[in-house]
C-alpha cells in the first residue's frame, strides 16, 4: 500500500519544493520507506521467534509449534492413516462407517501461512533478501 502512494507523493514534491537536492533526498526517503518498514517488521518477528525458541521443551514451546503439530497430525491422518485404515478394514471384510474428514482448504491456508509460502516469501525472493 505504501508503494502505491510513493509515486503520487513524489510527483507533489515538484510543486512544493524548489531545491533539487532536497527534492531528490525526499524522493529517495519515500522510495525506501516501504523497504525499511518491511525490514523492521522482519527483525521484530525474528526477536519473537528467538524468544519462543528459547524454551527447552521437546515441542519448543508456544502456540506456533502446537499449530504445526496439529496440522502435521491432520495431514498424516488424511493422507496416510485414513487410506491405510480404510484399505485394511475393507480387506478384512468389515463394513466401515464413514471416517471423519478435515476441511483441507482451511488446513492448507494455515499450513501455507506457517511455512511462509505466501506473497511475502515471493516478495523476499524477488528483492534478493532471502536465499
Amino acid at each position: 500500500m505504501i508503494g502505491q502512494l510513493i509515486g503520487p507523493v513524489t510527483g507533489l514534491l515538484d510543486k512544493f519544493i524548489e531545491d533539487k537536492d532536497q527534492k531528490a533526498q525526499l524522493a529517495h526517503d519515500l522510495a525506501t520507506m516501504a523497504d525499511r518498514h518491511a525490514q523492521e517488521l522482519a527483525v521484530a518477528q525474528i526477536e519473537v521467534n528467538k524468544a519462543e525458541a528459547a524454551s527447552g521443551s521437546i515441542f519448543k514451546g508456544g502456540w506456533r509449534p502446537f499449530i504445526g503439530w496439529v496440522c502435521g497430525s491432520a495431514f498424516a491422518y488424511h493422507f496416510v492413516l485414513q487410506p491405510v485404515i480404510v484399505f485394511v478394514v475393507l480387506a478384512v471384510g468389515v463394513d466401515l462407517p464413514p471416517l471423519p474428514e478435515f476441511d483441507m482448504a482451511s488446513l492448507m491456508t494455515v499450513m501455507m501461512g506457517m511455512l511462509g509460502l505466501g506473497g511475502l516469501r515471493t516478495y523476499e525472493k524477488q528483492k534478493g533478501i532471502a536465499k
